[in-house]
């Protein structure tokens, strides 16, 4: 019976998807060690180092379904080697061919072996959704380039900025991020051959070949040396997924942000039936949003957990090995139900533009307190234009009137400008900067890729 959030009947839905449980699934587990034990036998049979009818008996049975799993999980009760894969391999293996399974290999040969493969199954659908994010950020980037909206910096209002400009700045640190990702493969999806303590002693005449045919057959890049003890490809794989899982986090808790009642910028996106609360009707709640925030949050926690495996003793440390496989796959599960609840609040995003153009004047005019010093500036000095619309902006804010009623009664500014000059200063869609020309060098980066 289930008994955890990504597996559950429940709330299965919230912490993984159906494409990532069956990634790491027992039987897919099993799948990959016995992928592994039959490229190791296919490479040794056309070495002549086990007989090649051997090799290709284990071959055609190297089949998950075929195999009794949960007795896997009995033997694993005594013992956390591949000995228990072994055991249960061999009762299906006709023709005496389970004596030639697992030849000169180490247990965590195959466990380190089979993970990584694991792993590439499970970066291909985070890669893609990462990109699928991505392009949904692109697309709102191109839509709302020139949308006028109030730009907040320490959380109150700054300048004008666009909506696109924002989408954009969220579109380039994805492409980052997936620029890592990509990166990253050729360093992590080594396969391990290399026997007790790593020196291949017991194939001293073909080890080599066999370590480079094996790998060939699995699709993974040969090893320089052993790293049963060396964890960084492991760490550096997850602590990439915790740099992923901070830049969703920040898109989607700048949304949750922005959707705030008195701000309403953005919406996660709603249908009829969706229900915010079972005692106040009109809630239209960021649920999915605050789901997606804990489940990256998670995914960034679990990062130091794996650097820490990096500290193993000698040539081999299963108390460190051990918390990959649980923590690994976890990272995994919860990247890809965020990532799934991500590409739907990106590319169904609700964007309220008349709430953005509201928004501009709700400090009546203040925001553009620095578009009307730096006209000043030239006149009498930047520092002391500061001074000039400090004094102005500050009773402004106090007395809670407009911007404008103060500049007006200011000689220093009604000398250097009209009254039409001043509302020009003040209408906040001029001063936008290079917002859209921002956007549009975004755009052509990745429209090149």
């Amino acid at each position: 019976m289930p008994s955890t959030a990504i597996d559950s009947q429940i709330h299965g839905c919230m912490f993984s998807t159906d494409e990532m449980r069956e990634i790491f699934s027992d039987r897919a587990w099993v799948q990959k060690w016995l992928d592994t034990e039959a490229a190791l036998a296919k490479a040794q049979g056309e070495l002549g180092i086990i007989p090649k009818e051997k090799a290709d008996t284990i071959n055609e049975f190297a089949k998950a379904e075929l195999l009794d799993i949960p007795s896997i999980g009995e033997f694993y009760k005594s013992s956390i080697t591949i000995v228990p894969l072994l055991k249960a391999f061999k009762k299906v293996l006709p023709d005496n061919a389970g004596e030639f399974v697992h030849w000169g290999a180490t247990s965590q040969d195959i466990v380190d072996t089979g993970i990584v493969l694991l792993q590439r199954d499970a970066y291909a659908v985070i890669l893609r959704d990462m990109k699928l994010c991505h392009q949904y950020c692109l697309d709102l980037a191109k839509k709302y380039r020139d949308t006028t909206m109030t730009g907040r910096t320490h959380v109150v209002h700054a300048l004008p900025i666009t909506f696109g400009y924002k989408a954009a700045i969220w579109a380039d640190e994805l492409g980052r991020d997936i620029e890592r990702l990509e990166a990253m493969s050729d360093r992590i999806f080594v396969g391990e051959m290399a026997g007790a303590v790593g020196t291949l002693a017991s194939q001293p005449e073909k080890g080599l070949e066999t370590q480079k045919r094996m790998m060939e057959i699995l699709g993974l890049k040969v090893p320089t040396i052993a790293w049963h003890v060396a964890r960084d490809n492991q760490a550096e794989f997850v602590s990439v997924l915790a740099i992923c899982a901070g830049t969703l986090g920040r898109i989607n808790h700048e949304i949750l942000t922005l959707q705030r009642t008195e701000i309403l910028e953005l919406e996660e996106p709603f249908f009829m039936g969706k229900v915010g609360s079972s005692t106040m009707p009109h809630k239209r709640n960021p649920a999915v949003l605050e789901n997606v925030l804990a489940l990256l949050r998670n995914v960034r926690s679990i990062a130091p957990s794996i650097v820490e495996t990096m500290i193993s003793e000698n040539e081999r440390d299963w108390g460190c090995f051990l918390s990959e496989w649980e923590a690994i796959p976890r990272a995994c599960h919860l990247m890809a139900a965020a990532l799934e609840k991500s590409k739907n609040i990106l590319k169904n995003l609700i964007v309220y533009p008349k709430h953005m153009e509201r928004n501009l004047n709700a400090q009546k005019g203040l925001m553009m307190s620095e578009c009307v010093m730096m006209h000043l500036a030239p006149r009498l000095g930047r520092m002391t234009a500061h001074d000039i619309v400090y004094k102005g902006a500050m009773e402004a804010y106090e007395k809670e009137i407009p911007f404008k009623d103060v500049l007006i009664k200011t000689p220093a500014v009604m000398e250097a400008f009209t009254e039409e000059e001043i509302d020009h200063m003040l209408d906040p869609h001029t001063y936008i900067g290079l917002a859209p020309q921002f956007v549009d060098r975004v755009l052509e980066k990745y429209s090149k890729k």
